[in-house]
């Protein structure tokens, strides 16, 4: 592909990532789709209305990526979720502390990018110091700490770690491909839409919108930008990606990449990702809709203990989000939709953390209720 090509391509496929992003960001501003709201609503309330929006996400996601992989658009194999070496400890203990941290934040990174947009400044906050903790974390003190211990602690498969390269044999991988999709796939949104009062316009929205976008950003990145032989390596690449790999949306490690291209914006070398213009998107089109729809407002922090717990999740989850190899959308959708083993560890830990965290609120509040009352 000649070079004029390529700057074509990577000026569709950022182009592309920002729109799907801008998408993302007025569907999550107006259906209120987060991730840690429905872990909270179904602990604390036994409301399950989000929880069934995330899941239904996780349904279309998944069966829109194998669709596309089985039908050779993508290979969900050039995918770092899908990577032969299966680090659990890593994905255990990054996950359980970005869901603990999700919750002192009071969302993850994707509904503190929706936030933003919407004006909150305390969101703002967690996102700076989301992003620096998640660059400590890729290349500096944190990541001599993460490489040495925790992703030490690894297995090397023979194969890909996703469902239908382990289970690869009488059938072939498009057939089981397209098989889990649909089984994974059809039992969530079952789940999800057997509630006749969930199937309201807003959930729809926020369940198929978003695990529509997630399949499209697989789309762009693995179709669009992919170059077989690129003129100055002569290698596979995919372009205007961080990981030098296939990406779909992640909402910790580029927001480090966008702080990081923002400071060294003189640096010629810098470039706009899909990352990069992801997390600029998802603001963007968040706060386009609050505008438009009269709900923009200005937000700050309450007090001094508020501030801090906000600091302390946004920390947790800048270190857990790479640790775990993504967050709530990362591995939640863009690497659950891959049916990679290691992407299920993960939500399971994100899931727990978060858990524990409301507990330990409650804790904490009964704790000072009982103080008073003496």
């Amino acid at each position: 592909m000649p070079i004029t090509d390529i700057t074509v391509s990577s000026t569709w496929v950022v182009a592309l990532s920002f729109a799907l992003a801008f998408a993302f960001g007025a569907i999550t501003q107006r259906t209120g789709f987060c991730t840690m709201g429905s872990v909270s609503d179904v602990v604390s309330f036994g409301d399950w209305t989000r929880m069934r929006q995330w899941l239904l996400a996780i349904a279309v996601a998944i069966v829109g990526t194998n669709v596309l992989a089985a039908t050779g658009v993508i290979d969900t194999a050039d995918s770092f979720y899908t990577s032969a070496r299966l680090m659990p400890l890593s994905y255990i203990v990054g996950g359980t502390l970005f869901g603990f941290g999700m919750v002192l934040a009071g969302g993850c990174g994707s509904r503190s990018l929706t936030r933003t947009g919407g004006g909150s400044l305390k969101s703002l906050v967690v996102l700076l110091v989301l992003g620096i903790a998640a660059y400590i974390t890729l290349r500096g003190a944190l990541a001599v700490m993460r490489v040495n211990v925790l992703d030490s602690v690894s297995f090397q498969l023979s194969t890909p770690q996703d469902l239908p390269s382990v289970l690869e044999g009488p059938l072939t991988k498009p057939a089981l491909q397209l098989a889990l999709a649909l089984i994974f796939g059809g039992a969530l949104a079952a789940f999800a839409l057997r509630d006749r009062a969930f199937r309201t316009f807003d959930n729809l929205l926020a369940g198929v919108g978003v695990g529509a976008i997630i399949a499209a950003v697989w789309f762009v990145s693995g179709s669009i930008g992919y170059v077989a032989e690129h003129p100055s390596t002569l290698e596979e690449s995919f372009l205007r990606t961080n990981s030098g790999r296939m990406e779909s949306l992640s909402f910790v490690a580029p927001v480090a990449y966008t702080l990081d291209y923002l400071m060294f914006f003189s640096d010629t070398s810098k470039v706009i990702t899909i990352g990069i213009a992801a997390v600029i998107g998802v603001i963007a089109g968040s706060a386009a809709y609050a505008v438009v729809s009269r709900r923009f407002r200005w937000e700050g922090f309450r007090d001094t203990e508020d501030m801090a717990n906000h600091l302390v999740g946004a920390a947790l989850m800048g270190f857990g989000g790479v640790t775990a190899l993504g967050c709530t959308v990362g591995q939640g959708l863009s690497g659950i939709s891959t049916l990679a083993l290691g992407s299920f560890i993960a939500l399971m830990s994100i899931v727990t953390g978060a858990v524990l965290a409301l507990k330990y609120q409650t804790w904490r509040l009964d704790r000072s209720a009982m103080a008073q009352e003496k």
